[in-house]
C-alpha cells in the first residue's frame, strides 16, 4: 500500500529567532534601587482604602443574621448525619438480605405490662 505525504513548501517551515531578552541595565553596572520617601507607618495605612458608610451599623442585624447562619449549618449538619446513619443501616440490611439470612430485620415488641 502506498503511503501519502501531504506536499509541503519550503514556505511553511520558517524557524523564528528570538532574541534574548536585554535588561535595562548592563549586567556590571548596578545601582541602588530607590528608597521610598514616605515612611513606613503611612505606607501601611488603610484608612484611604474606607468608604464612608451612608448609614451606621446595624450591629443587632448582623447578630441575627449570624445566629441563623450558625443555626442553618448545624442542622445542615445534622441532616447529613442522620443521611449518613440511615443510609449505612440500609446498606447492611440488604448486605443481610442478599446473603439469605432470614433475621435481618430488627423488630421491636412492646413488652406487656
Amino acid at each position: 500500500m502506498k503511503t501519502q505525504r501531504p506536499i509541503s513548501s519550503d514556505a511553511e517551515h520558517v524557524v523564528l529567532k528570538f532574541r534574548p531578552r536585554t535588561s535595562a541595565q548592563p549586567p556590571g553596572k548596578r545601582e541602588e534601587p530607590l528608597r521610598s520617601t514616605r515612611p513606613a507607618s503611612v505606607a501601611n495605612d488603610l484608612s484611604r482604602y474606607e468608604k464612608p458608610r451612608e448609614e451606621p451599623d446595624n450591629f443587632r442585624q448582623r447578630m441575627l443574621a449570624n445566629i441563623a447562619a450558625l443555626a442553618f449549618t448545624i442542622a445542615l449538619t445534622a441532616i447529613g448525619i442522620w443521611l449518613a446513619v440511615s443510609i449505612a443501616d440500609l446498606r447492611r440490611t440488604q448486605d443481610c438480605v442478599l446473603m439469605g439470612r432470614r433475621d435481618c430485620a430488627k423488630i421491636t415488641v412492646m413488652p406487656r405490662s
